[in-house]
């Protein structure tokens, strides 16, 4: 049995589950990432504080797009912060102030995000997703490229 975009029903289940994980992920980095932004301290103040202004920025985008593509495959995204505690690896950060740490948290969600967009890029490609693939492709790829730079930034 198909959904309204062609797609096996159970396969599309199953990637919605993987992107909720997903959506979790983004969620917890988001608030993170504007705690490293509203914190941090110390002479990198200016160079971190607009980097992570970015980094939120561009996360809140994702977390529309992932939300947004849970209802295209015909399920819904979650939307309780309690769900995201319980699903998301990704866990919050309680010192938010001191430049390196907040790299290599940053660093750390990064590891972990990629990894499980890897896991839905698999899975959307044995369901013949296109939509799901292109959208997690762009992703790691985005993604792989920041953490080159922060690693970068921490030798």
């Amino acid at each position: 049995m198909t959904n309204f975009i062609g797609l096996d029903h159970e396969k599309s289940k199953v990637l919605a589950e993987k992107l909720n994980e997903l959506l979790a992920d983004y969620s917890i980095f988001y608030q993170n990432t504007r705690g490293y932004h509203w914190n941090i301290t110390g002479d990198k103040f200016f160079e971190l504080h607009d980097k992570f202004q970015e980094m939120y920025e561009d996360l809140f985008v994702k977390i529309d797009e992932v939300a947004e593509r849970i209802k295209t495959l015909g399920h819904t995204p979650d939307h309780r912060f309690s769900v995201y505690q319980e699903l998301a690896k990704v866990k919050e950060s309680s010192e938010v102030a001191d430049g390196v740490k907040d790299v290599t948290d940053t660093l750390e969600s990064l590891k972990i995000i990629i990894t499980l967009q890897r896991e839905i890029l698999d899975l959307s490609a044995d369901a013949n997703d296109e939509g799901t693939n292109a959208l997690m492709s762009d992703y790691i790829s985005q993604q792989e490229k920041l953490v080159w730079m922060y690693t970068a930034y921490l030798k």
